[in-house]
């Protein structure tokens, strides 16, 4: 699933990142990987959604997301 289509307070597991070279790779050096677990904290489907990964919280903007592939981690 699209991490845009993730719901509140709920946890996943990064599977891919389908962005331009360059935008994956500011999102690399903050953390956002292959692999990492992140937080949808504030998904209210208008405008940037907010997520928590690495400890720290971040705006996404609906166009990342919707190139964020996840899957639910394990609870």
């Amino acid at each position: 699933m699209r991490l845009k289509e993730g719901k509140n307070d709920h946890t996943y597991i990064v599977v891919e990142i389908h962005i331009e070279l360059n935008l994956e790779r500011r999102l690399e050096a903050l953390g956002l990987t292959e692999g990492s677990e992140i937080t949808i904290l504030n998904n209210d489907k208008k405008g940037a959604m907010t997520v928590r990964f690495r400890g720290t919280r971040f705006a996404l903007g609906r166009r990342i997301a919707d190139n964020i592939i996840v899957r639910e981690a394990a609870a």
